[in-house]
């Protein structure tokens, strides 16, 4: 019996990636150093706290097993016999520019082989901070499950207990006849959600309206860029106007993206590009490894609308109108499609599934939870903490953001090559939200 399968979204995160378009999720940490050693010192930290972490010993193997009909061509994860932590813990030479670092390490793909995961420590030349750059498969773990893997190696902090859950029997390979009738039912009711899905992603892909600077030809580079803003700011914005504070974010973006686009010659008129803006269905107190559990909402940026609270109300109303309708319908919830992929269809379809990204969405915005406490590595505090998606193929950049001790956190990655400005991108960033305060005071 195969026990712990991959759930159908980790397997085709896992099928999907390609040399130069590596799935893995990443977190540049920046924390205060309290001597020249601080990053020798927590690279030793996390090496020997890492042997003690269940999550973190798993690799992925493939599941070819005849005996095993209905996980065939998947893949499951189990123990790694053979765990190194110093195969996944690497302290690199001091450096002047973290982002510079992460970009060069984020190109490269997890070796699969074993526990896909590693912890890049970056000593600062100044010896007043260091970073580390987090790397967790997306088959291994969601943003949640990264979040809680990482915290796990950090100084021990004071957390509330969990609320227990009832344990879940082993997934084996033929379901309960008693419950078929309702599975059925399940199946039937799946099947109908799956063809709407398919129906509303078929319209999105038409009447495209982006930009050249959103896509690329992969050339497996990688920068990374990133940018604070005051949590009390976006507040500021908030309140003036309505909405969430994921809106606004969202909003920044497309302000950003428009004054980037016309700052680099290449013009923001008539362009409104599809943001595919994830959305977790689990909950934070089950980020157990039962896999990812991701549905999303497509919406268009008003990137071609000079008035920023105009790009506020846009924002506002799309993302108001993808909640009406829920997480399970829409075109930004395909990756519940892959529900209903058999795993050797994953592992077949796979490479096409990934070339296809650039038909549904031009841009990933998603927002990555933090926990409100303050995290220490070596006694040393977490001032900084920018997280990374994984670039799509044929997609020039991706946007991450996280709220972190009143602060958000905007984390960019883009292909080095189709952008070669993102320091500009990141700067137009912070200006939005400068022009947002400006456009909500009397």
């Amino acid at each position: 019996m195969i026990s712990d399968l991959l759930a159908p979204l980790d397997l085709a995160f896992w099928n999907i990636e390609s040399d130069r378009h590596p799935m893995h999720l990443g977190a540049l940490g920046v924390f205060a150093a309290h001597s020249p050693t601080a990053g020798a010192h927590a690279a030793d930290l996390l090496a020997a706290r890492a042997a003690a972490v269940p999550g973190l010993r798993m690799r992925i193997r493939d599941v070819w097993q005849p005996t095993a009909p209905l996980a065939f061509g998947g893949a499951a994860r189990e123990p790694a016999p053979d765990f190194e932590p110093l195969d996944h813990v690497l302290l690199h030479k001091p450096t002047a520019d973290f982002h510079a670092e992460a970009g060069r390490l984020m190109e490269r793909p997890l070796e699969r082989g074993r526990p896909p995961w590693e912890a890049h420590v970056l000593p600062g030349e100044d010896g007043t901070s260091f970073a580390v750059l987090f790397k967790f498969h997306h088959a291994l773990a969601d943003g949640l499950r990264a979040l809680m893997l990482a915290a796990a190696i950090m100084d021990p902090m004071d957390l509330p207990e969990p609320r227990p859950r009832p344990a879940e029997p082993p997934r084996g390979l033929f379901p309960d006849v008693r419950k078929l009738p309702g599975l059925v039912r399940g199946t039937l009711s799946d099947v109908g959600r799956a063809l709407d899905i398919g129906t509303s992603v078929a319209r999105a892909t038409l009447g495209a309206q982006s930009s050249p600077a959103l896509t690329s030809s992969p050339t497996g580079t990688r920068r990374t860029a990133g940018v604070v803003i005051d949590l009390d700011d976006v507040h500021i914005v908030r309140k003036t106007v309505g909405g969430t504070v994921n809106d606004v974010l969202i909003a920044v973006v497309a302000g950003a993206l428009r004054r980037w686009l016309d700052e680099r010659g290449d013009g923001s008129e008539g362009v409104s590009p599809r943001a595919l803006i994830p959305v977790s269905r689990r909950r934070p107190r089950t980020a157990q490894p039962q896999g990812n559990r991701l549905s999303g909402y497509l919406i268009r940026l008003p990137v071609d609308d000079p008035d920023p609270l105009g790009r506020l109300r846009a924002v506002r109303t799309a993302m108001d109108r993808n909640k009406d309708a829920g997480p399970n319908r829409g075109a930004g919830a395909v990756a519940l499609l892959a529900d209903h992929v058999p795993p050797l269809g994953h592992r077949i379809g796979g490479p096409v599934v990934g070339q296809a990204a650039r038909l549904l969405f031009d841009i990933l915005v998603t927002s990555v939870p933090l926990p409100s406490l303050g995290l220490k590595l070596g006694g040393c505090p977490l001032t900084e903490v920018y997280p990374f998606a994984p670039l799509a193929r044929g997609q020039a950049l991706a946007v991450a953001v996280s709220t972190y001790r009143g602060k958000v956190h905007y984390g960019l990655v883009a292909d080095a090559e189709a952008v070669p400005d993102l320091d500009l991108l990141a700067r137009s960033l912070a200006e939005e939200v400068r022009v947002l305060i400006t456009a909500c005071t009397p």
